[in-house]
């Protein structure tokens, strides 16, 4: 199986300043160092973002989230990670803590091209902007993710974008415009489908394998 790096975990005894929640900073000196305090010292089963000044904070994921997350990672980890069956040259990670400018991001899943990110840095966070990223959406995060995520992930130049909502069993397949900076859907993919979306067009995965299916 392709090695899928799970998020690292922060304890702090510091008690947690005011925090302002909603549906789910730093060595950059750019990210506002009261608000990563804030960050730092949230218990082990909440997960914090910081995007436009603000601490996002939301639960850990649900059984069928997490599902959905990591066995997506195994279907493109095999072909574009490893090349079994498909022409590698990416890096796969999940839930890594990004730190872009002033800005703090956990995606559920993200990947760079290994031109661009030719070793994964031994380092808490990432400062490198992927080429691309997966939300899978939870009634709790679903606009959330939608609005202010994607616009975060448009400002710092991410090239391509997943959405994966479980409930619904759908995904849709998102590219940047770089003349606009604006999200373009290019495709929807639902059920069981076999799926072949960009960036990673070049081998399929079978979408029905997300799924939790009910016995």
């Amino acid at each position: 199986l392709p090695p899928l790096s799970p998020p690292a975990k922060r304890r702090s005894s510091r008690p947690a300043p005011l925090l302002c929640y909603a549906p789910c900073m730093s060595t950059a000196l750019d990210i506002n160092a009261y608000l990563y305090s804030a960050l730092e010292a949230l218990p082990d089963h909440e997960v914090g973002e910081i995007i436009a000044g603000e601490l996002h904070v939301s639960p850990r994921p649900a059984a069928r989230h997490a599902k959905a997350a990591f066995d997506l990672g195994l279907e493109l980890g095999g072909p574009f990670q490893r090349g079994r069956g498909g022409p590698g040259g990416w890096r796969f990670l999940m839930e890594p803590e990004l730190h872009l400018a002033d800005e703090v991001l956990v995606p559920d899943v993200a990947a760079w091209r290994i031109a661009r990110m030719p070793e994964v840095p031994d380092t808490p966070a990432i400062e490198i902007a992927p080429d691309w990223v997966c939300e899978i959406l939870s009634p709790s995060n679903r606009r959330y993710d939608r609005t202010v995520k994607m616009s975060s992930y448009a400002r710092h130049g991410v090239e391509h974008l997943w959405l994966v909502d479980p409930i619904d069993r759908t995904l849709e397949v998102y590219r940047l415009a770089p003349d606009s900076g604006l999200w373009v859907l290019l495709s929807t993919h639902i059920d069981d489908e076999s799926v072949y979306a960009q960036p990673f067009e070049a081998a399929p995965f079978e979408l029905g394998l997300l799924w939790i299916h009910p016995h």
